[in-house]
């Protein structure tokens, strides 16, 4: 059985494990859950978009015309942070080959073999020392890699991120050494564009009462009732969500570690990443340098196919045990004829025999030729009748000396079958 290989290249992209869906050929990467994103693009851009039509004409010619214009850009400045900490690789680790995960696990095993069952110690950690502080690095079984430090992995992306702080839902992807950055910009910008909308709102109803009423005016502003609806609620969240993380990276942690309590002091044990100085602190978390991705996301890679072309190979006798002969196949296959004018052609042999016995006892290939089964056309009295010697006598050599012409009959070609002609169906030998 030959088999055709098929060798195409795909970007890399396309065959990486985990959770993460990819658009525009590889160069945007979120997760799966995109539900809360909409939501949060679709909150930021309908409550501008109603501070753009109902409050800014009416401050912009009796406040100040700067009012709309510094709107506008901290606007589209909290969309820039929005897409860039969503469309963005957080830090997501590579899973190990095949060929080093095996050479990991033979390394545990050599490891763990000389030593005691019962004072072994825990399996799948290793332990390295970072500023005089003793750090475990843990095991995944899933990427089958040591985690670097800092490294988690994240059940909803099945994947490894480094320095992983935690996975937002409402943008739509993990937050980790590669975007956290612009995700604490992100939700600084718009504690500012909130706190913004949410004040001149409240000055624009103020204006208008003084000269027609506060009842009147928001009759005439329900716009202005739903933004303050919506800020006031959001205000709270975000300004608290903002501080919190202001309080991490002055201290240089993360959600993740600060959940777990990795370097609450309980264990006398410090941050070993710290700088004992949150402007330090501060500068390395907002203002270092952006690291590349170690995912290849767009190169290229070979990717293999085969399948068997055996049965493209063999003739129909052989690919299919029950043989069909040509003038029945080809009109079925091409549509040419109607169910019924098949049957009638069918039976068309039926009608022209003088007796039952005679159907039974003649072969269907004595029609065309001699066939290999001419021996049992003979009815089963005639069988009956003849002595068994005769049929021992017969020597084997005779019936094997025949020639394959005439044991093999001739069948027509596939291509020209005749409509009118007769349809037969015969058991080919099986092969």
């Amino acid at each position: 059985m030959s088999a055709v290989m098929i060798t195409r290249k795909v970007r890399k992209w396309e065959k990486l494990p985990g959770k993460n869906t990819f658009c525009c050929d590889g160069r945007v990467m979120m997760a799966r859950q995109k539900g809360v994103f909409y939501l949060t693009l679709f909150l930021i851009v309908g409550t501008c978009s109603l501070f753009f039509a109902f409050e800014c004409p009416y401050l912009a010619v009796h406040l100040s015309p700067s009012v709309p214009v510094f709107a506008i850009v901290l606007f589209f400045f909290v969309i820039a942070m929005l897409l860039r900490t969503s469309f963005s690789d957080p830090g997501v680790l590579p899973r190990a080959l095949p060929e080093e995960a095996t050479f990991i696990e033979m390394e545990i095993e050599a490891a763990n073999g000389n030593v005691p069952a019962g004072q072994r110690a825990p399996p799948r950690i290793r332990n390295v020392q970072i500023n005089n502080q003793i750090v475990k690095l843990k095991y995944c079984y899933t990427c089958k890699i040591f985690r670097p430090p800092r490294a988690s992995h994240c059940s909803i992306c099945d994947n490894c991120v480094d320095r992983f702080d935690h996975h937002c839902p409402w943008v739509g992807n993990c937050v980790g050494k590669r975007n956290y950055r612009y995700f604490y910009m992100f939700t600084l910008s718009l504690s500012l564009l909130t706190i913004y909308i949410f004040t001149f709102d409240i000055v624009h109803v103020v204006m208008r009462s003084v000269d027609k009423g506060f009842l009147n005016t928001l009759k005439e502003t329900p716009g202005t009732v739903l933004e303050v609806l919506v800020c006031f609620f959001t205000l709270w969240s975000v300004v608290g969500l903002t501080g919190f993380h202001t309080y991490l990276i002055s201290l240089n942690q993360t959600t993740n570690e600060d959940i777990k309590g990795s370097w609450s002091g309980k264990n006398r044990v410090q941050n070993p990443y710290s700088h004992k100085n949150c402007f330090k602190n501060c500068f390395e978390v907002l203002c270092g340098p952006t690291f590349p991705s170690v995912l290849d996301r767009r190169g290229l890679m070979q990717e293999d196919s085969s399948f068997s072309a055996a049965s493209a190979s063999l003739p129909p006798s052989r690919s299919n045990p029950v043989s069909q002969t040509t003038k029945t196949t080809a009109p079925l296959i091409r549509n040419e004829h109607t169910p019924d004018e098949t049957k009638r052609s069918i039976a068309a042999p039926e009608e022209k025999s003088s007796s039952p016995r005679e159907e039974k006892g003649s072969s269907p290939r004595e029609e065309k030729g001699s066939s290999p089964r001419e021996e049992k056309g003979s009815s089963p009295r005639e069988e009956k009748s003849s002595s068994p010697r005769e049929e021992k006598g017969s020597s084997p050599r005779e019936e094997k000396s025949s020639s394959p012409r005439e044991e093999t009959p001739k069948v027509p070609p596939l291509a020209s079958p005749e409509p009118d002609a007769e349809v037969s169906v015969t058991k080919g030998p099986a092969h």
